[in-house]
């Protein structure tokens, strides 16, 4: 070798004792080869956690989830996560060992994080994970999963009533919610209702606090075939309904009382309960009282 020129073979020399141990030991000076693995100084001690990321992550119930674990100095060493309540093995490195695909793991190589990804959270999901590095002993890092789970109404009764002609509003209010929906839409018997025409009916949606978003259907000018069943449905959340009864002119109540609570008598004895009371006034007491006691207890084998 000749003075100032740069041997390669000590470099690639270098590479192939270092391919047959641990890398992070290896420390490179120059060559191309020198950039393919990562420059460790130090002495190995084996993979250990770094304990300063987070051990508890909270979501929302229809959102994704992503639970971390830093992992130092790995080597050849593998990382599995586990489902605490049921032992369930999920992933080992990028491989999964659940049927349900909304659980992935992936290596974020740049900060050395093993991440559990769960997609469309539900609530049996909640609870804890363990990380686990295949040494032996096994090393464990633990993770607590909480979902938050939003409610949602519609204000008022379930059975809200209104006159023809009048302006709706029917106001779908959604708290607990970490993330606003994407949308909240609106069915009308099972029909998607879409604002079209503004003058008739308009759909609108606000934040009105970190954890609230209340949307909002204003029905113009309501009338008889505007009743029916409305639902408020929030992109990935349940749904809320409720019934409105456009009224011609009647009064509500009169549209809850049904045929069972009319008066069991016929109307033909009504007349004659009538006249009864009618001669109160010149019958003496008994012949009254004894007359009315008739009439209630043959009205009654008549309903019966």
């Amino acid at each position: 070798m000749k003075k100032g020129e740069r041997s390669d073979r000590f470099v690639y020399l270098q590479i192939s004792v270092c391919a047959e141990g641990v890398p992070e030991l290896c420390v490179f000076s120059g060559g191309e080869a020198a950039h393919a693995v990562k420059r460790y100084t130090g002495l190995y001690t084996g993979p250990y956690f770094d304990t300063s990321t987070t051990t508890n992550i909270t979501t929302q119930l229809g959102t994704h989830a992503y639970l971390p674990c830093k992992v130092k100095q790995l080597g050849n060493k593998s990382v599995s996560w586990i489902r605490r309540r049921d032992a369930h093995i999920l992933t080992v490195d990028r491989y999964t060992f659940i049927a349900d695909d909304r659980f992935q793991a992936f290596l974020v190589e740049a900060t050395d994080t093993w991440t559990l990804q769960v997609k469309y959270v539900q609530a049996r999901d909640a609870g804890q994970y363990e990380c686990q590095v295949s040494t032996e002993p096994k090393m464990s890092h633990f993770i607590t999963l909480n979902v938050v789970v939003p409610k949602i109404e519609i204000l008022g009764e379930s059975d809200i009533y209104a006159q023809t002609g009048s302006t709706v509003h029917l106001k779908c209010v959604i708290t607990q919610s970490l993330e606003e929906p994407a949308y909240i839409f609106w069915y009308h018997d099972n029909e998607r209702v879409l604002n079209y025409d503004r003058s008739v009916l308009d759909i609108r949606m606000e934040r009105i606090s970190p954890d609230t978003t209340v949307g909002t259907l204003i029905i113009h000018h309501g009338k008889p075939s505007d009743s029916g069943n409305y639902t408020c449905s929030p992109s990935n959340l349940d749904s809320a309904s409720v019934l409105l009864h456009v009224l011609n002119g009647e009064h509500p109540a009169a549209m809850q009382r049904g045929k069972n609570s009319a008066s069991p008598i016929p109307g033909r004895w009504w007349s004659h309960l009538s006249v009864g009371l009618g001669l109160a006034a010149c019958t003496p007491p008994r012949f009254v009282l004894s007359f009315i006691l008739s009439c209630a207890v043959l009205a009654h084998i008549l309903a019966t």
